[in-house]
C-alpha cells in the first residue's frame, strides 16, 4: 500500500509509461527524476518526452504544466507544435512521389513552378529539389524568413518574393538554413499532387502510421483538445502567447503532434519507412534522405562530447555519429514550443523531446537519454547546457548596449508629416506610417500580426512597440532616411534577435 502511495504521489508531477523487456536494464526512474528537475531548474513550463527502442515506445515522461498558472498536466498525448521536425515528413513526401515517378530527385524546381527565382538567373534555373531540401542554394540561414512570419501571403506569393532574399555564399558551396526552401517544396507537392501538403501528409504518412493525434491546422486543435499552450519569456518569467497559424507554411514546420504519434513516426523510420509489412518509403528513398548532402567541418584535432567524426544534413534530417553510431536528428523552433527528434537506427532507438517554452532543454534531455541507453558515461547535460545557455544569454548585450547608448533630450529634424505615407519592402511588400488618435502606427499590410506603435527614441530614430506577443524579439527602432534634399526616402530597421532580420527589409518610400 505505501509503494502503490509513492506511486500515487510520484505520477502528481509525471507520468511514466514502461513496456517491452529489451531495455528492462534502463534505470527508468532515474531517467524520470533526472527529466522531472531539468524542467524545475530550466523554469520550463511543460515537457513530454518520449523513448523508443526495438520498435516499442519504452518510456513516456510528462511534466510541469500545459499553461503556467494552471494546474492541467501534459500526457503522451497531449499536442505541441513539432516545427521545424515536419521538414522529415515533406522529404518522405517528396521520396514517395518520386517513387511514383511524379518527381525525380534531381528535376529542377523551375519545372514544376515556373515562377521560381532566386538572385541570379543561371542559379535560379539549375536549383534542383535536392538542393532546396539540403540547405544549398546560397541563401543565408534564416534569411527571408520575414517574408512568411506572420504573414497572409499564399505559399505561391511567397515563393516570388525570395529572388529579393540576398546571396550569402556560392551555388552548392555551403549551407544556410532555409524556410523557404521547404516551403517551395512544399508547393511542389501541391502542384504534382494537386493537394495541400496537409492532404498529402495525412493520407500517405499519418493515416498509414495511424497518427491519429496529428495535424497541420489550428482549426483542429480545439476539437482534439488536450494541447499545450506556447509560452515566451520577458524579464526571467514565462508568459503565454497565443498560437500562429503556420498552416500555410506546414511543409516547413506546420505539424503539430504528440509523444504517443511521433513514437510511431520513430519506429517507422527505424524500420526503414515499413510500416505493417507495408514499404512506404523505399530502400532508395531511404538511403537518400539519410546520405548527407551539405556536409559541416569537424574539428578533428580535438576531442568533442560525442566522439564525432563527421557532421551534416541529408534532406529532412541532421546526420552525424553518436559515440559510434550513426545519429539522424533535427530540432524544430515555433513561437512557443522547442522541440527535438533523434534517431540512433543502429540501436533501434530513438528520443523525442516535446517543450512549450523557449528556454528549452531539448538537448539536455536527448543526450541524457542517449547516454543512458547506449551506456555512455557522459556529463550532467543538464547542468551543463543551463550554464551555457544562462552565459549567453548575459554575453549578449545587444539590446542593453543600445539603450545604453541612446541620447535623451533630442528632436526629429524630420517632420512627423513628412515620415507618413506608405513605404515598400521588396521582400515583405508594403509598411505604413500613419498617424492615429496623437500615435504613429507601424502597419504591415501583409504581416498584421508585426502592426506597433511608434514612439520617439532619439534624433530621427523611433522606437517600436510590438502590438501583439512575440516570442523571437523584442525590442527595436527604425531610422528614418533622407537623401541629400533632406527628402524622406525610406527607414532602416534595428530589432536585435538570432531569427528574424528585419534590416533585410530596407523599405523605401514610394
Amino acid at each position: 500500500m505505501k509503494k502503490m502511495l509513492c506511486l500515487i504521489a510520484f505520477s502528481l508531477f509525471a507520468t511514466i509509461v514502461i513496456q517491452g523487456q529489451e531495455t528492462k536494464e534502463v534505470d527508468y526512474q532515474k531517467l524520470d527524476t533526472y527529466f522531472a528537475q531539468m524542467v524545475k531548474d530550466w523554469d520550463l513550463p511543460g515537457a513530454s518526452i518520449g523513448i523508443v527502442k526495438d520498435g516499442k515506445l519504452v518510456f513516456a515522461g510528462n511534466y510541469g504544466v500545459l499553461e503556467v498558472g494552471k494546474p492541467d498536466k501534459p500526457n503522451s498525448q497531449t499536442h505541441y507544435a513539432i516545427a521545424s521536425n515536419s521538414k522529415a515528413f515533406t522529404s518522405a513526401l517528396i521520396g514517395m512521389l518520386v517513387q511514383e515517378g511524379k518527381l525525380d530527385w534531381n528535376d529542377k524546381v523551375s519545372k514544376y513552378l515556373p515562377y521560381f527565382a532566386l538572385y541570379d538567373p543561371w542559379v535560379s534555373a539549375h536549383v534542383t529539389i535536392r538542393d532546396i531540401l539540403s540547405h544549398r542554394v546560397g541563401l543565408g540561414t534564416f534569411s527571408g524568413d520575414n517574408i512568411w512570419y506572420k504573414s497572409n501571403l499564399s505559399s505561391k506569393e511567397i515563393i516570388e518574393h525570395i529572388k529579393y532574399v540576398p546571396q550569402a555564399y556560392e551555388f552548392r558551396a555551403g549551407y544556410g538554413y532555409s524556410n523557404l526552401m521547404y516551403i517551395t517544396a512544399g508547393e511542389i507537392i501541391k502542384t504534382v499532387t494537386g493537394k495541400s501538403w496537409g492532404e498529402n501528409v495525412k493520407e500517405r504518412i499519418l493515416e498509414p502510421l495511424d497518427m491519429n493525434r496529428s495535424i497541420s491546422s489550428l482549426k483542429d486543435l480545439d476539437k482534439m483538445g488536450n494541447y499545450a499552450q506556447p509560452h515566451a519569456r520577458q524579464k526571467d518569467e514565462n508568459y503565454v502567447i497565443p498560437w500562429v497559424d503556420w498552416e500555410y507554411v506546414a511543409a516547413t514546420g506546420g505539424l503539430i503532434s504528440s509523444v504517443e504519434d511521433i513514437s510511431k513516426w520513430m519506429v517507422f523510420n527505424l524500420n526503414n519507412g515499413v510500416i505493417k509489412g507495408d514499404t512506404l518509403l523505399s530502400k532508395a528513398t531511404r538511403n537518400m534522405v539519410w546520405t548527407p548532402h551539405n556536409n559541416f567541418m569537424v574539428d578533428h584535432t580535438s576531442e568533442n562530447d560525442f566522439d564525432r567524426h563527421f557532421n551534416g544534413y541529408g534532406l529532412g534530417w541532421g546526420l552525424s555519429d553518436y559515440h559510434g553510431k550513426l545519429r539522424v536528428g533535427h530540432t524544430g523552433g515555433y513561437d512557443g514550443f522547442i522541440t527535438a527528434i533523434n534517431l540512433i537506427p543502429d540501436e533501434n532507438l530513438g528520443v523525442v523531446v516535446l517543450t512549450n517554452g523557449v528556454k528549452s532543454p531539448i538537448m539536455a534531455a536527448t543526450y541524457y537519454a542517449l547516454d543512458t541507453f547506449l551506456g555512455v558515461t557522459g556529463k550532467d547535460w543538464s547542468t551543463d547546457l543551463l550554464h551555457q545557455y544562462n552565459m549567453n544569454a548575459i554575453s549578449d548585450t545587444r539590446i542593453t548596449d543600445r539603450k545604453a547608448e541612446r541620447v535623451f533630450d533630442t528632436k526629429p529634424s524630420i517632420a512627423v508629416d513628412q515620415i507618413l505615407g506608405t513605404y515598400t519592402s521588396d521582400l515583405c511588400g508594403n509598411i505604413t506610417i500613419v498617424a492615429k488618435d496623437k500615435e504613429l502606427r507601424l502597419v504591415f499590410e501583409n504581416h498584421p500580426l508585426l502592426s506597433a506603435t511608434l514612439t520617439h527614441w532619439h534624433y530621427d530614430v523611433w522606437e517600436i512597440h510590438w502590438d501583439h506577443p512575440q516570442a523571437w524579439f523584442s525590442f527595436g527602432t527604425l531610422k528614418i532616411k533622407t537623401d541629400n534634399n533632406l527628402k524622406v526616402i525610406g527607414f532602416d530597421f534595428d530589432v536585435p534577435n538570432d531569427d528574424f532580420f528585419f534590416e533585410e527589409l530596407k523599405p523605401y518610400k514610394k
